[in-house]
């Protein structure tokens, strides 16, 4: 039970600012307590403002789509990596429920300002961006800035309000022509990045949002708080974890999954890449870094800002200026497999190139490069013919790779296609097979077939293909469990989405969890930053509890049991070769465990006995 204390009221503003952009009109509102208390705040208290005010079955790229802005108890405060802030929505990718997850240093600012969350209604009628600066709130014309990429979006809006310290989040091209996977991107460079929250920003006519706050975090016991934010800060200091995501940013994990034969490669139909040791985290640092780069609070600095290198010449100038540039940041483990292994591309600037692109122009490079992989494959298989294309679409070919982001976020050609996303584009050529996701969300950087937990981990996940709700090649790698065998699998996933799904709600990084700061040491400073005394047992229901109203809503919006599933190539289709040869995906034993860990029936329903343990009977 959550013993409350009465008298230290923190973490949280407690308001949320909500904007209907059809009518031009903004109001403050207090947000009820009950509700910070049962979600902490970020992914559950937006899933429950969504679940309240929207009707799951519309169209997610209709006006009457909500985009909620939602920051966590512990963002803009000292904690390590408190730089969070989660995107909640209908995914017009998935139509499932979203909730896209961002750093950097904007979500701070919002609460800085003063607010917790931000509801945007409707659609403004222009090209319009919002101006927050404190409790002045504006919406002004941004039709100097449709059309133009993340970067001149922020630096025009920069210089054209001249406040130091003011944050942007935006989208690029990509959002205005509403690709069903564009990015939210802010500070130029972190995105909300999955599921299509950049096209519902899109939608609503909406180029940005420019925040600057001039308070700060309020804390309910300053003492109990900063003693627990000094022992996460020295529980991780020289951890192995927190120093190989320095060393090496998150590319490090490409050798872990290649050695497992879990990097999936060209469009899933190998576990292994010959050329993986040209994209990892080791070459990258070595012969293109610049720098490491830190989000706001950050103690881990795995960003990369790096520089093309010895091909340079080939992606300088390529159609247009934006294409000038020779550096930026990333790429990060998912891009470098996206838009290297899968695609079949070796060459680390082309990789480098076209992530920059992705950024600028606000695309996920995971389903970017997911989709053109599988577009490729369609190629091979003559599905798709050299009259449908401006260019071969051959696994491998730099060329295409770097071209056809571009082409994908101005729906140029056959970039037309691409934005639709893997599932439309292969049941458009009768090829539905070829699509490598669940829910519509193409998969992240793990072949389930290298590790088997992974299955029912893409399988469950409420916003469609996922890796961070339960990453497995972790504990799979490890030793302690089979990674080739289901045994043991959803009894490890399903605490696992718990808890990632309470971290989430406090706005820090995941990445503290391997960095040496497990819930354990964080979950304390919620306590003495918040008043409330969450204790361990509180912070996994609370996960529980958001998980659970995320399912809910996606039942109502039409989701059943048959989206739990993978594609066929999953689950018949073996490696030839490598560690993971003669494996599938067992999922039909998976999936029935996970269910009856969850507390819900054979069809993948919450119990009413579960819905009471967790407060959620009366919705």
């Amino acid at each position: 039970m959550i013993d409350s204390n009465q008298n230290g009221v923190g973490g949280w503003t407690g308001k949320l600012l909500r904007v209907n952009l059809t009518r031009g009109t903004s109001e403050v509102e207090g947000i009820p307590h009950e509700w910070l208390h049962d979600y902490i705040g970020g992914r559950g208290l937006g899933a429950r403002y969504l679940y309240e005010e929207l009707d799951p079955t519309i169209d997610a790229l209709a006006s009457d789509n909500k985009l909620i802005f939602a920051t966590g108890p512990l963002t803009g405060t000292p904690v390590p990596c408190g730089a969070r802030y989660m995107v909640v929505t209908k995914g017009p990718l998935t139509g499932a429920i979203t909730t896209s997850n961002s750093g950097g240093h904007w979500g701070p600012e919002l609460k800085f300002a003063g607010y917790d969350l931000l509801i945007l209604e409707g659609a403004a009628a222009r090209p319009s961006y919002l101006y927050i600066y404190d409790d002045h709130v504006e919406i002004r014309d941004a039709s100097d800035y449709w059309g133009k990429g993340v970067s001149n979006t922020e630096d025009g809006l920069r210089e054209e309000l001249g406040l130091p310290g003011l944050r942007v989040a935006c989208i690029g091209p990509a959002g205005e022509n509403q690709v069903l996977y564009a990015c939210i991107m802010n500070d130029k460079h972190r995105a909300a990045g999955r599921s299509g929250v950049g096209a519902v920003m899109g939608s609503k006519n909406l180029k940005a949002i420019a925040v600057r706050g001039t308070g700060g975090v309020k804390i309910a016991d300053s003492p109990a708080f900063m003693k627990s934010v000094w022992d996460m800060r020295a529980g991780m200091e020289g951890n192995p974890g927190k120093q190989g995501f320095t060393d090496y940013g998150t590319a490090a994990t490409i050798d872990l999954t290649n050695a497992f034969g879990g990097l999936p490669t060209r469009n899933f139909q190998q576990g292994q890449f010959e050329e993986a040791e040209s994209l990892n985290g080791e070459t990258i640092r070595d012969t293109r870094l610049v720098a490491n780069k830190a989000c706001f609070a950050c103690t881990i600095a795995c960003g990369r800002v790096c520089r093309l290198g010895e091909h340079a010449d080939k992606y300088m100038v390529n159609m247009h200026p934006r294409n000038w540039k020779a550096a930026g940041e990333g790429p990060e483990y998912e891009a470098a497999w996206a838009l290297g292994a899968d695609c079949g591309v070796g060459d680390l600037d082309a990789v480098l190139k076209a992530n920059w692109l992705c950024n600028d122009l606000g695309l996920d490079p995971i389903s970017m490069g997911a989709t053109l992989a599988a577009a490729m494959e369609l190629y091979e298989t003559g599905v798709i013919t050299d009259d449908m294309v401006e260019m071969p679409l051959k696994f491998g070919s730099e060329e295409a790779l770097v071209r056809m982001v571009e082409a994908t976020a101005y729906r140029e050609g056959f970039g037309d296609e691409l934005a639709a996303g893997s599932r439309r584009m292969g049941e458009k050529f009768d090829n539905p097979d070829v699509f490598m996701g669940s829910k519509g969300q193409e998969f992240p950087a793990y072949d389930p077939r290298g590790f088997q937990g992974m299955g029912v981990a893409y399988a469950t996940c409420n916003r469609g293909g996922c890796h961070l709700r339960a990453w497995t090649p972790g504990i799979e790698s490890s030793g302690e469990y089979d990674p080739h065998t289901p045994d043991g699998k959803s009894e490890w996933v399903v605490p696992e989405q718990n808890k990632t799904t309470a971290h989430d709600n406090t706005g820090i990084c995941l990445f503290v969890a391997s960095a040496g700061a497990s819930p354990e040491a964080f979950v304390p400073c919620v306590a003495a930053a918040t008043g409330v005394n969450y204790t361990m047992d509180d912070f996994l229901k609370i996960g529980e509890r958001t998980w659970n109203l995320e399912r809910l809503w996606n039942l109502k919006a039409g989701l059943t049991k048959a989206d739990d599933t993978l594609p066929k190539r999953l689950l018949k289709e073996k490696h030839t070769d490598g560690p993971s040869a003669g494996v599938v995906v067992q999922l039909d034993k998976m999936l029935p465990i996970y269910y009856r860990e969850r507390g819900w029936d054979n069809e993948g329903v919450p119990s009413q006995e579960k819905l009471e343990e967790l407060g959620l009977a009366s919705l």
